[in-house]
C-alpha cells in the first residue's frame, strides 16, 4: 500500500439493489435523490433506506442535480446497455434498442412534469449527456460522452447551457469519453475527468460558459490538471471546500482525491470496482453520499473534509 493509498473505510449501506446508480443529490431531509441508469429512473433513498420511484424517464438517465427553481436537471444519455462480468454489473458497447438521441431533461418534483431542455447543440444531436453542475449564475455545464459502438466511438464535448432552455453552447470538444464535471469554489475552472484516459481535464474561465482556450499541443483547450498512472478509469466527481477534485474511480474502486495543482493526494478504496458517483450533505457537509454501481448500492461515510456547498439545494 502506497502513501497516497488508505485501508477500506468504514461506511454504511443505504440502500441496495439499485439498478446502475449515479447522480446522487443530498437531500435536507437526509434522502438522497439519484438515477437509476439501468432501471430508467429518478429515485429517491429515504433516511430509513426505502427506495422510491420518482420517476421513469426512459433512455439512460445518467447525472442529476438541483437548479434554481428547485427542479432537477437530468442528463439522459439515451440509453446503455449491460452485463455482468466477475458478479459486478457494468456497462457494454452497443446503442439501446429504443436510442434516438441524448437530451438535458429537466424534472419537477412539485408536479411531476418531465420535458426536454435540450437535444441539440445548434446543428449537432447531443449523444449520450453524463453529468451537470450548476453555477451560482443560473447556468450549467454538462459533458456528453458520446455513445460507445461495437467498433467505433464518438468524440465527447463540454457545454454550458441555461436552464429555462434559451441558450446552449460548446464549451470544449473534443474530448475522449468525458464524463464527470466540477467547478472550482471560485467558479474560475471547470473541471472535466475522461473515463478511458483517465486524464481530468481544467478549463480556465473569462466568464460563464466562456473557456480561455490553451494552446498547443492542448487537444481540446484545456490544461492537463493529472493523469492517474496504470489502467485507472474515471467517472464522476464532486469538489469539496478546499477546492480538491473528488472523482470516482473505476478498476481501481475508490475515490481519488486531487489537489487543484494537480496532485493526488489519496486513495478512498471500496469494495466495488464501479465507483461512479460521489456527493456531500448532512451537517456541516462532512458526509460523503457514493454510488457502488457494479453492486447496486448508495452508501454514506464520514469524510476529512467538507464538501463545497452548490449554489442550489
Amino acid at each position: 500500500m502506497t502513501p497516497q493509498e488508505h485501508a477500506t473505510p468504514q461506511f454504511e449501506v443505504l440502500a441496495s439493489g439499485l439498478l446502475f446508480p449515479e447522480g446522487p443529490v443530498a437531500q435536507d431531509d437526509g434522502s438522497v435523490v439519484l438515477v437509476e441508469i439501468q432501471r430508467e429512473t429518478i429515485s429517491r433513498v429515504g433516511p430509513d433506506g426505502t427506495v422510491e420511484v420518482l420517476k421513469k424517464t426512459g433512455g439512460g438517465p445518467n447525472g442529476l442535480a438541483l437548479g434554481p427553481d428547485g427542479a432537477f436537471y437530468v442528463c439522459n444519455n439515451g440509453g446503455f446497455l449491460f452485463q455482468t462480468i466477475a458478479g459486478y454489473n457494468r456497462t457494454r458497447a452497443g446503442v439501446h434498442p429504443d436510442y434516438t438521441h441524448g437530451r438535458i431533461e429537466r424534472y419537477d418534483p412539485r408536479t411531476g412534469r418531465l420535458h426536454t431542455l435540450y437535444d441539440h447543440c445548434g446543428d449537432y444531436p447531443l449523444c449520450g449527456p453524463n453529468d451537470l453542475v450548476f453555477d451560482s449564475q443560473g447556468g450549467f455545464y454538462f459533458t456528453d460522452f458520446g455513445k460507445n459502438r461495437a467498433r467505433d466511438r464518438d468524440h465527447a464535448g463540454l457545454y454550458y447551457a441555461l436552464a429555462d432552455g434559451s441558450f446552449i453552447t460548446e464549451v470544449a470538444y473534443p474530448l475522449t469519453t468525458a464524463n464527470g464535471v466540477g467547478l472550482s469554489p471560485d467558479e474560475a475552472v471547470v473541471y472535466v475527468s475522461e473515463t478511458e484516459t483517465g486524464r481530468i481535464w481544467a478549463f480556465d474561465l473569462d466568464a460563464p460558459g466562456r473557456p480561455r482556450k490553451h494552446p498547443y499541443p492542448s487537444p481540446n483547450g484545456g490544461r492537463l490538471l493529472c493523469a492517474l498512472p496504470g489502467y485507472q478509469r474515471l467517472d464522476s466527481m464532486a469538489i469539496d471546500a478546499h477546492g480538491n477534485v473528488c472523482v470516482g474511480t473505476l478498476v481501481t474502486g475508490c475515490i481519488t482525491v486531487v489537489a487543484p495543482a494537480g496532485r493526488i493526494l489519496r486513495q478512498v478504496m471500496l469494495p466495488d470496482p464501479m465507483v461512479t458517483n460521489i456527493c456531500f450533505g448532512g451537517p456541516g457537509l462532512k458526509t460523503a453520499y457514493i454510488t457502488l454501481s457494479g453492486t447496486g448500492k448508495l452508501i454514506s461515510m464520514p469524510w476529512p473534509e467538507p464538501g463545497l456547498r452548490l449554489p442550489y439545494g
